[in-house]
């Protein structure tokens, strides 16, 4: 019987939550911005190593994850590789924001692939351990539940806080540690600001590990990579999801990607990185509302499936505004607050409905398949919300490649009071293209699909779940 967690245990690991999430939001969102803009390696070249990487990071989580399984010591077999990842990632988060200016371009391509490389690793040797250590030092029920859900909100609030202050704590930083142009600000400053993060991190997960004790050797279930596949092809409702969720989140991330791009070569200003926060900020709050209050409401009045298309036209409106309000003449962030409140509630509600989905779909699949592969199942979701991320940093890369974007903005240009001026107008509508029409087109295809190849209705699963009932007495008779 293990013991009730106390209040500290569970706010040390909700504060592992927060620093781990800290350090993927700073790695996925800014690695590009930081080689392509910045350091002024190849959007192409950083295209295909992102994209590379992410693969290669999938497919490393099942083998980290036996690892995990197989390890046996005295503190346990998850807390000695929590803190290990930590550490090592931590070294390796600021190593990456620290690229040396006097490479050259083919020296930095190198520099960029193998830190970036390394820090997948290395943030999967602590990820993989830190969510599958919750059932060895909780009781199984409302325990366990609350404890998953209190440390997925911290995660939202450790990526929150990348997205709202990366850009004003750089510029901050880049100036108080001697920064004059803009490139020396932006170069000087993300150094500065990976090394609060990473310290931040190692302390927070170090609370993590003093703190949260693991009372039993707990079984860890591994899941390879041909297992997520043969589950797939097997279960044609969990590949229907996926697939939405491989378009979805493609869309998202896109724009994602760009959106720094765009405020600072586009919307532009004398404090384009002030509009880019505040737009940030008010995007975060709406997609935490969106899951805390707007689902729940919509809920009450439609089934998952009717919200899940309201989101979906949500976002594609959100993209059309965006897109037509890019071509007025835009001198203020918060007419911005339009496209943002559609596209961020609805990815809020769209990140709830597919997790909601993949387990409907788990029940569908032991009916069908006679087996449960909740496990199987969840390990997909993870592996192709890494390949969508890998697929639209490629996508984005291209578009920065095929528009210049950066190279436009020349020495002399980055000592102008706006940056945007030094931008061609056929290279901004290029940009404004791929952010808007692109998702449009991603998120059309995911209706179609989904209304093709969609059966679990509300009224669907109450049948399986009868069935299913039905099936477990059956077999509970037989036995006795």
């Amino acid at each position: 019987m293990k013991q009730r967690l106390t209040l500290g245990a569970k706010l040390s690991y909700a504060l592992g939550a927060v620093g781990k999430d800290m350090v993927y939001m700073l790695s996925a969102t800014y690695i590009l911005y930081y080689y392509q803009d910045i350091m002024g390696v190849s959007a192409v070249a950083m295209g295909v190593i992102l994209l590379a990487a992410r693969i290669f990071d999938a497919f490393n989580d099942p083998i980290m994850g036996i690892i995990v399984a197989k390890t046996k010591t005295r503190w346990g077999k998850f807390r000695p590789w929590l803190l290990i990842g930590a550490l090592t990632n931590a070294v390796i988060l600021f190593m990456m924001f620290c690229a040396p200016p006097a490479l050259d371009v083919g020296g930095l391509t190198a520099y960029a692939a193998t830190a970036y490389i390394l820090w997948g690793v290395t943030y999967t040797m602590m990820d993989i351990p830190y969510w599958s250590m919750i059932p060895a030092f909780t009781e199984s029920g409302k325990e366990r539940e609350n404890l998953t859900t209190l440390a997925r909100s911290a995660a939202g609030v450790g990526s929150a806080l990348v997205m709202v202050v990366t850009v004003i704590a750089v510029q901050a930083l880049g100036k108080l540690f001697g920064g004059v142009t803009s490139k020396e600000i932006e170069i000087i400053g993300f150094r500065w600001f990976a090394a609060i993060v990473a310290v931040l991190f190692v302390i927070f997960t170090l609370l993590t590990c003093i703190n949260v004790k693991e009372q039993s050797t707990a079984e860890m279930k591994t899941v390879s990579v041909g297992q997520m596949f043969r589950a797939l092809l097997q279960n044609d409702q969990a590949l229907t999801v996926v697939i939405a969720i491989v378009l979805i989140n493609c869309a998202i991330y896109i724009t994602s990607n760009l959106v720094i791009y765009f405020f600072k070569y586009d919307f532009g200003g004398t404090d384009w990185y002030n509009s880019y926060t505040l737009f940030n900020m008010f995007g975060g709050a709406m997609q935490v509302l969106s899951m805390m209050l707007i689902y729940p409401l919509l809920r009450r009045w439609c089934s998952n499936t009717k919200v899940f298309y309201i989101a979906l036209g949500s976002a594609i409106l959100g993209y059309g505004v965006l897109l037509a309000l890019t071509f007025t003449n835009m001198n203020n962030v918060f007419i911005l607050f339009i496209p943002a409140f559609l596209i961020f509630s609805a990815s809020g509600i769209m990140n709830i409905l597919t997790t909601v989905f993949l387990a409907n779909t788990v029940d569908y699949g032991y009916l069908k398949n006679k087996r449960r592969d909740e496990s199987v199942i969840f390990s997909m979701q993870t592996f192709v919300v890494k390949l969508a991320s890998g697929i639209a940093a490629f996508a984005a890369s291209v578009c920065l490649q095929i528009n210049n974007l950066s190279d436009a903005a020349t020495t002399e240009a980055e000592q102008t009071i706006d940056l945007s001026l030094a931008v061609s107008q056929s290279a901004k509508v290029g940009l404004r293209a791929t952010m808007a029409v692109i998702p449009i087109i991603g998120l059309v295809i995911a209706i179609i699909w989904f209304r093709m190849k969609f059966r679990l209705t509300d009224e669907k699963l109450a049948e399986i779940n009868s069935q299913i009932k039905t099936m477990q007495e059956n077999d509970h008779d037989q036995k006795d």
